[in-house]
């Protein structure tokens, strides 16, 4: 089964769900048979995600208060 790779190594991604919108950066890609991960860093934080949690457009509106 192939995967597709949506984001790369060094590019920077926000996290659909953080209400901050952070600046995220890939540092790591896990392929598997069924699925891809993608290992995010921010600071010292270090988490792992699904594609459809990640985008490489920030949400301004969720920054908004």
């Amino acid at each position: 089964m192939k995967q597709k790779i949506n984001f790369q190594i060094e590019q920077l991604v926000f996290l659909k769900t953080d209400p901050e919108q952070n600046e995220r950066i890939v540092v790591g890609i896990t392929i598997s048979k069924f699925d891809v991960s993608y290992t995010l860093a921010f600071g010292t934080e270090i988490s792992d995600h699904y594609d459809f949690e990640i985008t490489s457009d920030k949400d301004t509106l969720k920054t908004v208060k």
